[in-house]
Protein backbone atom coordinates (compact mmCIF):
# COMPACT_ATOMS: atom_id res chain seq x y z
CA UNK A 1 0.00 0.00 0.00
CA UNK A 2 1.55 3.60 -0.94
CA UNK A 3 1.93 6.14 2.04
CA UNK A 4 -0.55 8.61 0.02
CA UNK A 5 -3.07 5.46 0.67
CA UNK A 6 -1.81 4.76 3.90
CA UNK A 7 -2.47 8.94 4.55
CA UNK A 8 -6.21 8.83 2.86
CA UNK A 9 -7.15 5.78 5.20
CA UNK A 10 -5.69 7.29 8.42
CA UNK A 11 -7.69 10.30 7.42
CA UNK A 12 -10.98 8.64 6.68
CA UNK A 13 -10.67 6.91 10.14
CA UNK A 14 -10.34 9.69 12.47
CA UNK A 15 -13.02 11.59 10.75
CA UNK A 16 -15.68 8.66 11.02
CA UNK A 17 -14.63 7.93 15.02
CA UNK A 18 -14.30 11.88 15.33
CA UNK A 19 -18.24 12.31 13.63
CA UNK A 20 -18.82 9.36 15.72
CA UNK A 21 -17.99 10.79 18.83
CA UNK A 22 -19.83 13.91 18.20
CA UNK A 23 -22.65 11.67 17.73
CA UNK A 24 -22.73 9.82 20.77
CA UNK A 25 -22.44 13.30 23.17
CA UNK A 26 -25.09 15.34 20.93
CA UNK A 27 -27.72 12.14 21.72
CA UNK A 28 -26.77 12.21 25.37
CA UNK A 29 -27.17 15.91 25.34
CA UNK A 30 -30.51 15.75 23.67
CA UNK A 31 -31.75 12.74 25.81
CA UNK A 32 -30.44 15.64 29.46
CA UNK A 33 -32.45 18.13 27.13
CA UNK A 34 -35.80 16.78 26.70
CA UNK A 35 -35.98 15.59 30.92
CA UNK A 36 -38.14 18.15 32.75
CA UNK A 37 -37.83 17.09 36.04
CA UNK A 38 -34.29 18.70 37.31
CA UNK A 39 -32.22 21.47 36.23
CA UNK A 40 -30.05 19.84 33.04
CA UNK A 41 -32.21 21.99 30.54
CA UNK A 42 -31.35 25.36 32.26
CA UNK A 43 -27.47 23.69 32.23
CA UNK A 44 -27.40 23.67 28.52
CA UNK A 45 -28.86 26.81 27.83
CA UNK A 46 -26.59 28.25 30.24
CA UNK A 47 -23.56 27.08 28.92
CA UNK A 48 -24.53 27.16 25.63
CA UNK A 49 -24.55 30.92 26.56
CA UNK A 50 -20.57 30.89 28.35
CA UNK A 51 -19.26 28.81 25.47
CA UNK A 52 -20.71 31.18 22.46
CA UNK A 53 -19.06 34.30 24.76
CA UNK A 54 -15.69 32.21 25.48
CA UNK A 55 -15.26 31.45 21.76
CA UNK A 56 -16.10 35.14 21.25
CA UNK A 57 -13.59 36.21 23.35
CA UNK A 58 -10.68 33.80 22.55
CA UNK A 59 -10.88 34.74 18.65
CA UNK A 60 -10.45 38.58 19.70
CA UNK A 61 -6.97 37.29 22.02
CA UNK A 62 -4.00 37.46 18.94
CA UNK A 63 -1.57 35.03 17.73
CA UNK A 64 1.06 36.51 20.04
CA UNK A 65 -0.68 35.13 23.07
CA UNK A 66 -2.33 32.32 21.73
CA UNK A 67 -0.63 30.46 18.52
CA UNK A 68 -3.34 28.52 16.61
CA UNK A 69 -2.01 29.89 12.88
CA UNK A 70 -5.78 30.84 12.26
CA UNK A 71 -4.49 34.25 10.64
CA UNK A 72 -1.83 32.69 8.80
CA UNK A 73 -4.30 29.27 7.46
CA UNK A 74 -6.93 32.27 6.90
CA UNK A 75 -3.98 34.74 5.05
CA UNK A 76 -3.04 31.36 2.79
CA UNK A 77 -7.00 30.16 2.21
CA UNK A 78 -8.34 33.49 1.03
CA UNK A 79 -5.31 33.90 -1.51
CA UNK A 80 -5.42 30.74 -2.79
CA UNK A 81 -9.73 30.83 -3.10
CA UNK A 82 -8.97 33.85 -5.09
CA UNK A 83 -6.31 32.34 -7.49
CA UNK A 84 -8.64 29.27 -7.64
CA UNK A 85 -12.17 31.49 -8.24
CA UNK A 86 -10.38 33.79 -11.34
CA UNK A 87 -9.33 30.46 -12.77
CA UNK A 88 -12.89 29.27 -12.70
CA UNK A 89 -14.14 32.78 -14.24
CA UNK A 90 -15.70 33.76 -11.11
CA UNK A 91 -15.63 36.95 -8.88
CA UNK A 92 -14.75 37.23 -5.59
CA UNK A 93 -19.12 22.41 21.05
CA UNK A 94 -22.99 22.52 24.74
CA UNK A 95 -21.59 18.79 24.17
CA UNK A 96 -18.99 18.80 26.81
CA UNK A 97 -20.82 19.94 29.67
CA UNK A 98 -21.99 17.09 31.62
CA UNK A 99 -19.22 15.05 30.96
CA UNK A 100 -17.10 17.95 32.76
CA UNK A 101 -19.13 17.70 35.37
CA UNK A 102 -19.11 13.72 36.02
CA UNK A 103 -16.00 14.30 35.54
CA UNK A 104 -15.54 16.14 38.50
CA UNK A 105 -17.53 14.11 40.48
CA UNK A 106 -15.69 11.26 39.94
CA UNK A 107 -12.50 12.86 40.44
CA UNK A 108 -13.51 13.85 44.01
CA UNK A 109 -14.47 10.46 44.65
CA UNK A 110 -11.67 8.11 43.04
CA UNK A 111 -9.18 11.10 45.56
CA UNK A 112 -11.31 9.70 48.51
CA UNK A 113 -10.80 5.84 47.52
CA UNK A 114 -7.31 6.18 46.09
CA UNK A 115 -5.20 5.37 49.29
CA UNK A 116 -1.59 5.70 47.74
CA UNK A 117 0.22 8.95 46.61
CA UNK A 118 0.95 7.65 43.22
CA UNK A 119 -2.34 7.00 42.46
CA UNK A 120 -3.62 10.39 44.06
CA UNK A 121 -0.84 12.50 42.12
CA UNK A 122 -1.72 10.38 38.06
CA UNK A 123 -5.41 11.44 39.22
CA UNK A 124 -4.64 15.24 39.91
CA UNK A 125 -2.53 15.12 36.90
CA UNK A 126 -5.72 13.29 34.80
CA UNK A 127 -7.81 16.08 36.02
CA UNK A 128 -5.36 18.81 35.03
CA UNK A 129 -4.54 17.29 31.66
CA UNK A 130 -6.89 19.67 29.41
CA UNK A 131 -5.11 22.59 31.35
CA UNK A 132 -1.76 21.56 30.15
CA UNK A 133 -3.18 21.13 26.62
CA UNK A 134 -4.59 24.77 26.92
CA UNK A 135 -1.21 26.12 28.07
CA UNK A 136 0.55 24.48 24.93
CA UNK A 137 -0.76 27.44 22.36
CA UNK A 138 -0.30 29.90 25.21
CA UNK A 139 2.73 31.23 22.91
CA UNK A 140 4.34 33.34 26.18
CA UNK A 141 3.96 30.68 28.75
CA UNK A 142 5.29 27.24 26.60
CA UNK A 143 6.59 28.57 23.58
CA UNK A 144 8.84 31.11 24.05
CA UNK A 145 10.00 29.68 27.22
CA UNK A 146 10.91 26.06 25.91
CA UNK A 147 12.13 27.25 22.53
CA UNK A 148 14.21 30.37 23.37
CA UNK A 149 14.24 30.40 27.20
CA UNK A 150 15.89 33.07 29.07
CA UNK A 151 19.28 31.95 30.26
CA UNK A 152 21.40 34.93 31.63
CA UNK A 153 21.73 37.63 28.92
CA UNK A 154 21.40 35.53 26.23
CA UNK A 155 18.77 33.35 24.93
CA UNK A 156 19.69 30.09 23.52
CA UNK A 157 17.20 27.93 21.29
CA UNK A 158 16.56 24.45 22.41
CA UNK A 159 14.32 23.76 19.56
CA UNK A 160 13.23 24.55 16.20
CA UNK A 161 9.31 25.45 15.78
CA UNK A 162 8.62 22.08 13.72
CA UNK A 163 10.14 20.26 16.45
CA UNK A 164 7.99 21.78 19.36
CA UNK A 165 4.91 20.93 17.00
CA UNK A 166 6.03 17.52 17.14
CA UNK A 167 6.74 17.75 20.95
CA UNK A 168 2.82 19.27 21.47
CA UNK A 169 1.75 16.37 19.50
CA UNK A 170 3.26 13.59 21.97
CA UNK A 171 2.47 15.08 25.18
CA UNK A 172 -1.35 15.14 23.94
CA UNK A 173 -1.24 11.77 23.03
CA UNK A 174 0.67 10.92 26.37
CA UNK A 175 -2.13 12.52 28.36
CA UNK A 176 -4.80 10.82 26.55
CA UNK A 177 -3.28 7.30 27.49
CA UNK A 178 -3.28 8.67 30.62
CA UNK A 179 -6.49 9.01 31.28
CA UNK A 180 -7.71 6.23 28.90
CA UNK A 181 -5.41 4.59 32.15
CA UNK A 182 -7.12 6.20 34.78
CA UNK A 183 -10.69 5.32 33.45
CA UNK A 184 -10.98 2.05 35.84
CA UNK A 185 -10.20 4.46 39.05
CA UNK A 186 -13.25 6.81 38.13
CA UNK A 187 -15.86 4.37 36.79
CA UNK A 188 -14.91 2.48 40.55
CA UNK A 189 -15.74 6.07 41.88
CA UNK A 190 -18.76 5.46 40.63
CA UNK A 191 -19.84 2.79 41.28
CA UNK A 192 -19.37 3.28 45.09
CA UNK A 193 -22.13 5.71 44.35
CA UNK A 194 -24.77 2.57 45.17
CA UNK A 195 -22.69 2.55 48.75
CA UNK A 196 -23.34 5.89 49.23
CA UNK A 197 -27.03 5.78 48.82
CA UNK A 198 -27.60 2.96 50.86
CA UNK A 199 -25.85 4.78 53.76
CA UNK A 200 -27.51 7.71 52.77
CA UNK A 201 -31.13 5.36 53.40
CA UNK A 202 -30.18 3.94 56.37
CA UNK A 203 -29.89 7.46 57.67
CA UNK A 204 -33.03 8.63 57.35
CA UNK A 205 -35.98 8.06 59.04
CA UNK A 206 -38.85 5.67 58.29
CA UNK A 207 -39.00 2.11 56.53
CA UNK A 208 -37.40 1.29 53.30
CA UNK A 209 -38.32 -1.62 51.29
CA UNK A 210 -36.23 -4.19 49.82
CA UNK A 211 -37.69 -3.12 46.59
CA UNK A 212 -36.97 0.49 46.48
CA UNK A 213 -33.50 -0.46 47.33
CA UNK A 214 -32.56 -2.10 44.85
CA UNK A 215 -34.19 -0.33 41.89
CA UNK A 216 -31.63 2.45 43.54
CA UNK A 217 -28.45 -0.15 43.50
CA UNK A 218 -29.78 -1.21 39.97
CA UNK A 219 -30.25 2.50 38.55
CA UNK A 220 -26.44 3.33 39.24
CA UNK A 221 -25.16 -0.24 37.58
CA UNK A 222 -27.28 0.62 34.53
CA UNK A 223 -26.31 3.87 34.42
CA UNK A 224 -22.63 3.07 34.40
CA UNK A 225 -22.56 2.58 30.45
CA UNK A 226 -23.41 6.49 29.96
CA UNK A 227 -21.11 7.57 32.49
CA UNK A 228 -17.89 5.38 30.57
CA UNK A 229 -20.01 7.53 26.87
CA UNK A 230 -19.12 10.77 28.74
CA UNK A 231 -15.46 9.55 29.86
CA UNK A 232 -14.14 8.19 26.40
CA UNK A 233 -16.34 10.48 23.87
CA UNK A 234 -14.39 13.61 24.57
CA UNK A 235 -10.48 11.75 25.27
CA UNK A 236 -11.42 10.26 21.50
CA UNK A 237 -12.28 13.79 20.08
CA UNK A 238 -8.95 14.95 21.23
CA UNK A 239 -7.53 11.99 20.64
CA UNK A 240 -8.48 12.07 16.69
CA UNK A 241 -8.56 15.92 16.34
CA UNK A 242 -4.58 15.54 17.18
CA UNK A 243 -4.21 12.86 14.76
CA UNK A 244 -5.90 15.14 11.85
CA UNK A 245 -3.75 17.70 13.25
CA UNK A 246 -0.85 16.05 12.31
CA UNK A 247 -2.09 14.53 9.00
CA UNK A 248 -3.61 17.36 7.11
CA UNK A 249 -1.05 19.74 9.42
CA UNK A 250 1.75 17.71 7.46
CA UNK A 251 3.64 16.97 10.92
CA UNK A 252 6.05 14.55 11.63
CA UNK A 253 5.89 12.08 14.62
CA UNK A 254 10.11 12.42 15.11
CA UNK A 255 11.20 14.52 17.52
CA UNK A 256 13.65 16.22 14.94
CA UNK A 257 10.90 16.57 12.29
CA UNK A 258 11.85 17.05 8.80
CA UNK A 259 9.88 20.39 7.02
CA UNK A 260 7.46 19.19 4.91
CA UNK A 261 5.23 22.21 4.44
CA UNK A 262 7.88 23.74 2.38
CA UNK A 263 7.28 20.50 -0.18
CA UNK A 264 5.87 20.97 -3.65
CA UNK A 265 2.38 20.21 -4.44
CA UNK A 266 1.45 17.22 -7.07
CA UNK A 267 -1.35 19.17 -9.10
CA UNK A 268 0.43 17.57 -11.98
CA UNK A 269 -2.29 16.30 -14.22
CA UNK A 270 -3.03 12.77 -15.38
CA UNK A 271 -2.25 12.44 -19.09
CA UNK A 272 -4.75 12.02 -21.82
CA UNK A 273 -3.87 8.56 -22.19
CA UNK A 274 -5.77 7.93 -19.30
CA UNK A 275 -8.89 8.30 -20.71
CA UNK A 276 -8.27 7.55 -24.15
CA UNK A 277 -7.75 3.74 -23.24
CA UNK A 278 -11.66 3.96 -22.08
CA UNK A 279 -13.42 3.08 -25.29
CA UNK A 280 -16.93 4.53 -24.10
CA UNK A 281 -15.75 7.92 -23.39
CA UNK A 282 -16.67 10.13 -26.37
CA UNK A 283 -14.93 13.54 -26.93
CA UNK A 284 -17.54 15.71 -24.45
CA UNK A 285 -17.44 13.59 -21.46
CA UNK A 286 -13.42 13.66 -21.61
CA UNK A 287 -13.47 17.30 -21.60
CA UNK A 288 -15.64 17.30 -18.54
CA UNK A 289 -13.69 14.69 -16.67
CA UNK A 290 -10.52 16.80 -17.71
CA UNK A 291 -12.45 20.07 -16.19
CA UNK A 292 -13.00 18.15 -12.87
CA UNK A 293 -10.04 16.77 -12.39
CA UNK A 294 -8.36 20.68 -13.02
CA UNK A 295 -10.73 21.67 -10.27
CA UNK A 296 -9.66 19.22 -7.88
CA UNK A 297 -6.40 19.32 -8.60
CA UNK A 298 -6.81 23.22 -8.15
CA UNK A 299 -8.27 22.68 -4.46
CA UNK A 300 -5.33 21.41 -3.04
CA UNK A 301 -4.24 24.54 -3.46
CA UNK A 302 -6.58 26.38 -1.69
CA UNK A 303 -7.25 23.48 1.25
CA UNK A 304 -3.46 23.75 2.50
CA UNK A 305 -1.72 21.64 5.49
CA UNK A 306 -1.24 25.86 6.93
CA UNK A 307 -4.86 25.70 6.46
CA UNK A 308 -5.90 22.53 8.78
CA UNK A 309 -3.14 23.19 11.21
CA UNK A 310 -4.80 26.72 12.05
CA UNK A 311 -8.67 25.02 12.26
CA UNK A 312 -7.44 21.57 13.82
CA UNK A 313 -5.36 23.71 16.25
CA UNK A 314 -8.03 25.81 17.54
CA UNK A 315 -10.31 22.86 17.41
CA UNK A 316 -8.42 20.53 19.92
CA UNK A 317 -7.53 23.52 21.93
CA UNK A 318 -11.20 24.53 22.36
CA UNK A 319 -12.20 20.47 23.16
CA UNK A 320 -9.66 20.41 26.13
CA UNK A 321 -10.71 24.38 27.07
CA UNK A 322 -14.31 23.30 27.32
CA UNK A 323 -13.20 19.59 28.96
CA UNK A 324 -11.26 21.82 31.72
CA UNK A 325 -13.54 24.39 32.20
CA UNK A 326 -17.20 22.69 32.89
CA UNK A 327 -14.82 20.40 35.24
CA UNK A 328 -13.88 23.37 37.25
CA UNK A 329 -17.11 24.12 37.79
CA UNK A 330 -18.50 20.81 38.49
CA UNK A 331 -15.59 20.54 40.73
CA UNK A 332 -16.48 23.60 42.79
CA UNK A 333 -19.86 22.97 42.72
CA UNK A 334 -19.86 19.08 44.32
CA UNK A 335 -16.86 20.41 46.89
CA UNK A 336 -18.95 23.46 47.60
CA UNK A 337 -22.16 23.66 46.85
CA UNK A 338 -23.57 20.07 47.15
CA UNK A 339 -24.82 18.93 50.88
CA UNK A 340 -23.09 16.15 52.26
Amino acid sequence: MKPTQEMNISLVWCLLVLSFAVKVLFSLTTHYFKVKDGGERSVCVTFGFFFFVKAMAVLIVTENYLEFGLETGFTNFSDSAMQFLEKQGLESQAFLTFPGLRLAQMHLDALNLATEKITQTLLHINFLAPLFMVLLWVKPITKDYIMNPPLGKESVPLMTEATFDTLRLWIIILLCALRLAMMRNHLQAYLNLAQKCVDQMKKEAGRISTVELQKMVARVFYYLCVIALQYVAPLVMLLHTTLLLKTLGNHSWGIYPESFSTLPVDTSLPSNSVYSDLPSVDGKMKVTVTQITVALSSLKNIFTPLLFRGLLSFLTWWIAACLFSTSLFGLFYHQYLTVA
